[in-house]
């Protein structure tokens, strides 16, 4: 491994994308997009509903099952100035817990025209399911670029029923364009179950109910896993050297039976769907590690440098994923919940996948990073194909398959 990662120039993974190479807008269906296929050092060029084919026959492939949440909230002052609250993440409460809370919860927010927020509480009027609902925000202290902000509501609806209908889908800033009413489906795999994005893992936009049956008829096996995606998603590098780079922190829910299905297909091929079921079950392998040296730990906390630090302990991913399992047992929980820092760049070595779906990224962003990790320069010559051969790019682009 690199021992020294943070040297990294993010000036070696830029490349030239032209704004008319970002699909602003998804295909018709979901599974037609194209798919790249990189394996052994080719390429090919297929169809996305194809993938089922493509696969090796003993693979596994582990999904984000997140669903984006409605986090805009627009609100209007007497003067005519509008206010966007952008709700980040529950403050100091489990995301699940805080989209039950009825009448009363507390956010970390983005506020957009906040200059224009002087002081007092803003609020709105909204009809959801035939009854007036008076929504009510109260910005608290600042925490770094963002706000704690305080949502009060009358009426019998949780947090989550409030949000799906007072709130706008959150788009990548990089479309340009407001959300429509398309949106709220498509921008939402057809698995997504637990609330808690602002971004969808986009690697799974082109899973449809048919690809889904064409994998159960082949045999390869599936699981889902929950990693909430932050705004951070989208945050580029903008420091020289990757050192530099403060990597954002995402929330992750994995179970006991996700645990046992890894451990179940090691040694067979494992392919997440996304860049963030990457993280998710890398994560898991990196709290095992420490749980080696101290089984002791009270909750689990992935920072952004821990690959780097804690390789040369040499644990085997069937030691790490079956220390967390005990650690769970210890502490009488089904549902590991916890952080992640990670940062995968050149020189990571993985310790669970064996390949990845995702989809095109960004110049210059941590995804481009972590692909890099798998595939090494490749990623510079299967880019270069996507731009000849008009692939689209980005949330609502084409995707690929890398099979290294």
């Amino acid at each position: 491994m690199n021992n020294n990662p943070q040297s990294i120039a993010i000036a070696d993974f830029d490349y030239p994308l032209p704004d008319d190479r970002i699909a602003k807008f998804p295909l018709e269906r979901r599974d037609q997009s194209k798919l790249l296929v990189y394996r052994g050092g080719s390429i090919l060029e297929s169809r996305f509903d194809h993938v089922p084919d493509l696969l090796p026959p003993d693979t596994l492939l582990i999904f984000n099952n997140t669903k984006v949440i409605h986090a805009r909230l627009f609100f209007r002052k007497p003067t005519g100035s509008t206010i966007e609250v952008f709700c980040l993440e529950p403050f100091q409460m489990p995301v699940a817990l805080s989209f039950e809370q009825r009448g009363h919860c507390t956010w970390t927010c983005f506020i957009g025209n906040n200059k224009k927020w002087k002081e007092g509480s803003l609020s709105r009027q909204l009809d959801i399911h035939g009854q007036t609902v008076t929504l009510t925000a109260t910005r608290r202290q600042a925490v770094g670029n963002a706000w704690i902000v305080d949502f009060d509501w009358d009426g019998d609806l949780s947090f989550a029923e409030l949000i799906d209908q007072a709130g706008v889908i959150p788009l990548p800033p990089y479309l340009h364009r407001e959300a429509v009413s398309s949106d709220n489906e498509r921008y939402q795999t057809v698995y997504a179950l637990h609330q808690g994005s602002v971004a969808a893992p986009t690697a799974g936009l082109h899973f449809s109910p048919e690809v889904f049956e064409a994998l159960r008829l082949k045999g390869i096996a599936t699981d889902f896993i929950t990693l909430h995606v932050g705004a951070g998603t989208f945050k580029p590098v903008n420091t020289p050297t990757i050192g530099e780079h403060e990597m954002h922190v995402e929330k992750i829910e994995i179970s006991r039976s996700n645990i046992e299905c890894i451990l179940n297909h090691l040694g067979h091929t494992i392919i997440p769907v996304g860049t963030t079921t990457v993280r998710t079950i890398e994560s898991v392998y990196w709290f095992g590690v420490k749980l080696n040296s101290n089984s002791k730990l009270d909750a689990m906390h992935v920072m952004q440098w821990d690959p780097y630090e804690l390789e040369s302990l040499n644990v085997s991913t069937e030691q790490a994923y079956r220390n967390v399992l005990h650690w769970m047992d210890d502490h009488g929980i089904e549902q590991l919940e916890g952080d992640t820092q990670l940062m995968i760049a050149p020189g990571y070595r993985y310790h669970v996948i064996s390949g990845l779906i995702t989809n095109f990224h960004q110049p210059k962003s941590t995804l481009l990073l972590l692909v890099s990790a798998l595939v090494g320069d490749a990623w510079k010559e299967c880019y270069r194909y996507a731009l000849d051969h008009q692939f689209r790019f980005l949330s609502y682009g084409d995707s690929c398959l890398f099979l290294p």
